[in-house]
Formats: C-alpha cells, structure tokens, sequence
C-alpha cells in the first residue's frame, strides 16, 4: 500500500505544486501520521510472527508419542507407586528425555465392537449397564463409540461423550446373518479413532465381544494388529464361545486364526467367559461385570510415558521404542512396553 493511499485525505500530495501547502504545523503532524503508520505495521508483524510461533507449538506437541507401559514383580502383580525418574526410554537406541508421565490412564477413547450373531448379541444387550458403567469411571472428556458387526460393519456410535447414545446403541441391532466379520469390524472400529482430531495422551481402548468365529472378513488378523499398533491402540477381547462335540464331550470352537493375538500383540488382553456347564444350560446367565472390572484394574494399574521426538529423528520413518528402569533395586522388576514401535507418518 503508497504512502498517497494511506494519507489522509488534506495531506495527499497533489499533481499541481500550487495546492502543495505545508505549514510548521501541518507538516508535524504529518511526520507522526507517517510515524504512526510504520509503528502500526511493526506491531501486526510481530503479531503475525507470535501467531505463527503459537501455530508451531501446537503443530509440534501433536508429535507427542505416548507407550502405555506395564510394570510387574516376580509374581506378576502390578508394581504401583513408580514416578517419572523411574524409567529410561529409548528412540531407535537414542536416549529420549520423557515430556509426559501420567500413573494410571484417566482419559481414555473407549470403542465397543459388538458382535450382532445369534445368542452372543443377546448376551450383550443384558451387559449394557456393566460395559457403560466402565465407561462412567475415567474423567469428564473420554470419549465412547459403538461398533455392530455381523456379515455387515456399522459404526452404531462415532465417538462422543454423550453415554446416553451408546447406551442406545447397545441395544440396537444389525439384521440376523449367517456369517460374521470379526476383523474387518476391529479395522472400521480403528478408523473411527484415526478420524478427526484426539488428545495424544488419553489411552486408547478396543474392547471386542464375540464368539471368536470370523467367516466373512477380507481383512485379516496381522493387518488389524499392525493398525492397532500405529494408533496406539490396545484391544481387549471378550471371547464368548460356542462350543461342538469333539471326542465324545463338549470342546470350546476354536476362534478364527489371529483372533486372540489381537489382544496379545497390542497390549491388550484376552478374557474366556462361560463353561461347559453353562453352554448346556439354557437359562445361564452371564456377568461380564468381573471382566469390565478387571479391564479398569488393567488401565488404571499401567504407567504412561510420553516424549517428543528430536529433529533428527524426523527423518527415520520406523521407530522401535525400548524402556527400562533406572534404579538398581529395580531390575527385579519386569518393565513391558504395550507399544514397542510407531511410525511419525502415521
């Protein structure tokens, strides 16, 4: 923009020197309109520049990589009351200086992928109140999601924070078929926490019921677990089992290949419900509430670390993660990382 363009109008200059007047005071004062004017665009550079600044820090901290982390004794049990200075992470081999270190997991996305096949939906529909009231214990901002499955995927519920919509969800169903497609649901469900924009530190959880027996899906188990792993996502499957004659009793069916792994190989965890002496009871009754509870036990029990990955590393595409504990004391200790690796395209 000229100078002429930002006079105000008794000070433009003119094409005819006789209507050029420039008295003492006028011309004062058109110094510090002119002053003015470069001070004004001084003050919107640095406003632009403080913008952008702002702009790069946000940017940078959704570069935030987070590993759920198990610790356990010789036992097994739950080792509690670690603090940050407790662990040693490692990049690719590099030493990383944690930004982020939380006990427990508070905030959570939690997706429910229901099985929609014959008795095990009906199964479902009674535990509504235990899987939500799971749900209801994490802090104000988790979010929910419902997923339906049969031949068919629906995404019942996108995430939200609302309950009474998953609530709703619990019971409504897909059309009766023949035929199931376990994986391919586990992959819808893991779009649904890529889309849109998420917290990096709240923990993210896909709880699986079903009957373990895929006959439908073109996607398959390992695809599903290396998804899983690059949205740091952990899988928690509820098997709820059919079960057939084999050598002259009543054996477990068993589940489609992959099916248990992808609990095992993303830090989540594999519950079988029922026995034999209620599959041939047909007024049993399931409580799933001990399972959900153990779930809560589970996330609550794990320690979260967090960092941010140096300039140089920005270049590497596939990052193998590696914790350890600092104190000697320690070593007795067995440290589990649930995400041993990320990749910063994803």
């Amino acid at each position: 923009m000229t100078l002429d363009s930002e006079a105000p109008a008794p000070y433009r200059l003119s094409n005819s020197p006789v209507r050029i007047v420039l008295r003492p005071f006028n011309f004062v004062l058109f110094l510090l309109l002119i002053s003015s004017h470069f001070n004004t665009s001084q003050i919107r550079v640095f406003a632009q520049d403080e913008e952008i600044s702002t702009n790069d820090v946000l940017r940078v901290r959704t570069d935030l990589v987070t590993i759920p982390t198990s610790v356990t004794d010789s036992r097994g049990r739950r080792v509690s009351g670690l603090v940050q200075s407790d662990f040693a992470v490692r990049d690719n081999g590099q030493s990383v200086a944690l930004s982020y270190f939380a006990a427990g997991a508070d905030h959570v996305a939690l997706a429910f992928a229901l099985d929609a096949s014959g008795s095990v939906r009906e199964i479902i529909s009674r535990q509504r109140d235990a899987a939500l009231k799971l749900f209801t214990r994490f802090k104000q901002g988790s979010r929910v999601a419902v997923v339906h499955f049969g031949e068919k995927v629906e995404l019942s519920v996108p995430f939200t924070t609302d309950t009474a919509r998953a609530e709703l969800a619990f019971t409504s169903h897909l059309p009766l078929s023949r035929r199931t497609a376990i994986f391919d649901a586990a992959s819808t469900t893991l779009r649904a926490f890529a889309a849109g924009k998420s917290d990096p530190t709240e923990r993210r959880i896909l709880i699986l019921i079903s009957d373990g027996l895929d006959t439908a899906s073109v996607t398959h188990a390992s695809t599903v677990i290396r998804e899983a792993r690059a949205l740091n996502v952990s899988i928690y499957i509820i098997h709820l089992p059919l079960y057939a004659p084999r050598d002259g009793r009543l054996a477990v069916r068993p589940p489609a290949k992959g099916f248990r792994d992808l609990a095992e190989k993303t830090g989540g965890r594999y519950f079988l419900v029922g026995d034999i002496k209620s599959a041939l009871d047909p007024q049993a009754t399931f409580d799933l509430a001990p399972v959900f509870q153990a779930i809560e036990e589970d996330l609550r029990g794990q320690y979260v670390l967090g960092y941010y990955p140096d300039e140089a590393s920005r270049s590497t595409d596939a990052h193998r993660i590696e914790i350890s504990l600092t104190q000697r004391n320690r070593r007795k200790l067995r440290v589990r990382a649930l995400r041993e690796e990320y990749d910063l395209k994803k």
